[in-house]
């Protein structure tokens, strides 16, 4: 590699370590030249060294002189928004905002005037129109095409974000405050963050680089890390240990909390488990000292969550750029750090479209009911003041519901009772470490206003809406602003030194803000101190009011779902969630829990998903059935709904495809439950070879260029049926386990069903326990044994790691080797048994140490 200086170049051999450390080298005017000698070989040096390759070396100078990189560093550079005309950028942005006030159902009122003549003034001045342009064109697309999306986060306090359809919250009903989004003092750009409906993200890419150019849109790339465990698991593979002795080492590590990663050095402070083994094992010392040495270095590339950027020319007059991992995309190869400005970069705006499952699930619901129910759902304009939404938020019915969900946020909503989307905003924003301690007071004050107090009168216009307490971020910086004089710029500092939390800093804030209410708002001492101490745990953690007033927004939309449209809004949740057992499990409990059956598949009612059948009634999709092809359910549905229900087995197997009805394909369906209309699983496993043996004549009877053998016939005309042999039923608990084989759970009944007497004096339920967070809390919960896992200790006892689950949920169970021991006939697959032991979170797993074990 050749790197000039000066007028000297020098050729880096690889063992000279890093182009930074060469540069230091030359650039230290200490160094001495004997030092450089040995680190670099002149060009004459270089030539005698490689004369047998005399062109390389040419080449390689020429290229370096060719070389000029000029980067143009400090100043944002906006999408090329297409204009008409002679208007310009902020004209047009006016325009459309002014265009808005009608489109949003507003009245141009002075303080409607008011506030946007103010916003147009910070954006354009800022020279930020095109960027609002831009956003506010890609979201127009989006509702053209029936995309469901939200803007999260401070844009949301913006008017002309809501009337140019950016954002779907009218801050002024609000009370959000622009200068939390942007302000006359910020130096940054604003940062619009979109979240879409996640099945469809990638239309709305598309649509960017139709409009703006393919060539000028690009996915940001992003480089995975060596985080603590993985810098732990790599170096024991490379250095050629078992897997397990990697594996336990990084299993000891604890994850990192509030945002902030875990570092190996950390953990060896805080886990104890890992510093002894550290001292006591010499393999542990080894991987940890070398896995501390690549920790926090670049592992590999892979495409940014949300960031894409839209240039005003090709993507590579700002960034190289490359194919993601999988060959599809392109992505850049400067992460955002090096793309926004912000960092210092070269000035290319991020814009983020986030994936969100939640949209989607709206979207679906909304669509099954309009296919079902012929009616018509505006998700975006449903009242909010919903009286079934309130009436099962306070029942506790929050499973499914977005950001209400989980035992903890159930139990407050039970207390609160809430009436109002602005009780919702509050629980989304409140409920988090810090913020979470003022629930309680939050709940006295609103079913007793006789509590409500102010600590000083002007707070009351920041914090009514919550019954005085503080709940967002936005009211630490208006009262401090309010109170304390301070510019929003200088409460934009004190809320990023509360989010650092560096006690130098925070004591100076500290003694700014007191100082600044004496001075400014003329309050005493001891007062300003008190308001101190109420702000002081808000800022780290809490919601800004946008944000928890757009989250709170998507929230309503789905509780409103639920409850006005509960069965299709289920199956939307279940189809989103088909992937994942344990939600699946957790959402059909749900659904038994309010009323509503789901059974098994079935040939003539079931779709690819799950899907509603009729009211109170969802029926699990084909395309859920493991070892059976999404094709093949496809090839299903296309054929009744081409020619009709299927009246037998023997009217199935003669219209089906041959490829899609194998051996395989066959007991898949048979033991799922498909074919239950037609005869027992039991009787028809008994005959799965005569069934076969049909199925291979009826292909084999079939035109090639017929798709239906019988299709066009009359159902007089049905082909003969399968004579069966008599079989006796498949006993209860094989079914199940067919179900829970191929559907991932238990749908027909459960193996604890018959001990729900037994269980009633039991108030955990597994999902209960799962979502308790204190460690070393008392549980006694049933279930069955899924699965049984054990190891060796380093004693050489056998210790148990099994898999409990009943109707709702599953958890890990741990059995410490006398307890192992001692229950060894009990702790095996398919029993069902009831356990007392102790709740354990380790790295934000739930499980249970088991201390006794009962067969039921």
């Amino acid at each position: 590699l050749p790197l000039l200086a000066g007028d000297d170049t020098y050729y880096l051999k690889p063992e000279d370590g890093s182009v930074r450390d060469v540069v230091r080298k030359i650039a230290d005017p200490e160094a001495e030249p004997d030092g450089l000698d040995r680190t670099f070989i002149s060009v004459e040096t270089a030539n005698e060294r490689y004369r047998d390759f005399p062109e390389a070396l040419a080449n390689t100078e020429e290229v370096a002189k060719r070389i000029e990189v000029k980067l143009d560093l400090g100043s944002w550079v906006f999408p090329k928004f297409p204009l008409s005309g002679e208007t310009t950028y902020e004209a047009e942005l006016e325009k459309a905002a002014r265009e808005g006030i009608a489109k949003r159902g507003l009245r141009s009122t002075e303080e409607v005037e008011t506030r946007l003549t103010y916003e147009l003034s910070v954006i354009n001045a800022k020279g930020y129109a095109p960027y609002f342009l831009t956003v506010s064109d890609l979201l127009s697309y989006a509702k053209r095409a029936g995309i469901l999306t939200t803007t999260r986060g401070s844009a949301a306090g913006s008017l002309v974000s809501y009337l140019t359809g950016v954002t779907n919250i009218n801050p002024l009903e609000y009370k959000l405050p622009f200068e939390r989004f942007l302000n006359p003092e910020r130096p940054k750009a604003p940062d619009i963050d979109m979240d879409i409906a996640d099945t469809r993200r990638d239309e709305l890419v598309e649509y960017a680089r139709k409009k703006y150019g393919s060539e000028n849109v690009a996915q940001i790339g992003t480089f995975g890390t060596m985080a603590a465990r993985a810098a732990v698991r790599d170096i024991a593979r490379a250095m050629g240990y078992p897997y397990g002795v990697g594996d336990r080492i990084a299993k000891l590590i604890p994850l990192g909390s509030q945002g902030f990663p875990m570092t190996i050095e950390h953990a060896l402070e805080i886990e104890e488990d890992l510093r002894k083994l550290y001292q006591s094992d010499e393999d542990a010392e080894t991987i940890i000292n070398a896995a501390k040495e690549i920790e926090g270095n670049a592992r590999h590339i892979s495409v940014h969550a949300a960031g894409v950027v839209i240039a005003p020319s090709p993507v590579t007059d700002f960034s190289p750029v490359q194919l993601d991992p999988s060959g599809k995309a392109v992505i850049t190869q400067y992460d955002m750090y090096s793309i926004t400005d912000e960092y210092g970069g070269v000035g290319l705006l991020k814009f983020d479209f986030l994936g969100l499952k939640n949209l989607s699930v709206l979207e679906d619901a909304v669509r099954r009911v309009r296919e079902r129910k012929e009616e018509a759902i505006d998700i975006e304009n449903i009242p909010l003041n919903d009286e079934k939404v309130f009436g099962m938020l306070a029942r506790g019915e929050t499973e499914g519901v977005f950001q209400l969900s989980g035992s903890g946020m159930t139990h407050y909503l039970k207390e609160l009772k809430p009436t109002s989307i602005d009780d919702i905003n509050a629980m989304v924003a409140l409920y988090r470490p810090g913020p979470m301690e003022s629930i309680p007071a939050y709940i006295a004050r609103k079913h007793n206003p006789k509590l409500i107090t102010y600590i000083d009168a002007r707070m009351k216009d920041i914090l009514d809406r919550s019954y005085g307490i503080i709940t967002y971020q936005d009211d630490v910086l208006l009262t401090a602003v309010t109170l304390a004089g301070y510019s929003w710029l200088e409460a934009d500092n004190l809320r990023k030194a509360m989010g650092k939390k560096i006690p130098i800093e925070m004591e100076a804030q500290k003694e700014k803000f007191i100082e600044g209410c004496q001075k400014h708002g003329k309050i005493a001492k001891n007062r300003a101190e008190a308001i101190w101490k109420l702000i002081e745990p808000f800022a780290a953690y809490g919601f800004n009011k946008g944000h928890a007033a757009s989250y709170g927004r998507v929230a309503y939309q789905t509780a409103y779902m639920k409850a006005n449209h509960p069965e299709d809004y289920m199956a939307a949740l279940l189809s989103a969630d088909s992937g994942d057992t344990l939600r699946v499990s957790e959402h059909v409990a749900e659904c038994e829990r309010i009323g509503i059956r789901v059974l098994p598949p079935d040939v003539n009612e079931s779709f690819a998903t799950f899907t509603v059948i009729a009211n109170g009634i969802i029926r699990f999709g084909l395309s859920s059935i493991k070892n059976f092809g999404e094709g093949a359910a496809e090839a299903i549905i296309a054929e009744r709904e081409k020619n009709g229900r299927f009246a037998s087995l023997a009217d199935f197997l003669s219209r089906v495809p041959g490829n899609a009805v194998n051996r395989r394909a066959l007991e898949s369906l048979i033991k799922s439950g498909v074919f239950d209309a037609f005869a027992r699983r039991g009787v028809l496993m008994a005959n799965i070879e005569k069934i076969l043996a049909y199925a291979r004549d009826a292909g084999a009877a079939a035109p090639a260029n017929q798709d239906s053998l019988f299709g066009s016939l009359p159902s007089a005309q049905a082909p003969r049926d399968i004579a069966l042999d008599h079989a006796p039923e498949a006993p209860r608990d094989v079914m199940l386990a067919w179900e829970k084989e191929l559907l991932g759970i238990y749908v027909s009944g459960h193996p604890m069903d018959r001990f729900n007497e037994a269980l009633e004096k039991y108030p955990h339920s597994i999902l209960n326990a799962r979502r308790e967070d204190r460690n070393g809390y008392p549980l006694v919960v049933g279930g069955v044994v899924e699965s049984v896992k054990t190891i060796f200790t380093k004693k050489g006892d056998r210790m148990g790691f099994i898999t409990l689950s009943d109707k709702e949920s599953s958890i890990e169970s741990v059995a410490f080797p006398e307890i192992y021991k001692t229950n060894r006939d009990a702790l095996v697959e398919g029993k069902c048994i009831l356990l007392k032991g102790k709740f354990s979170k380790r790295n934000g797993e739930p499980s249970i140490l088991i201390e006794k074990v009962k067969a039921l």
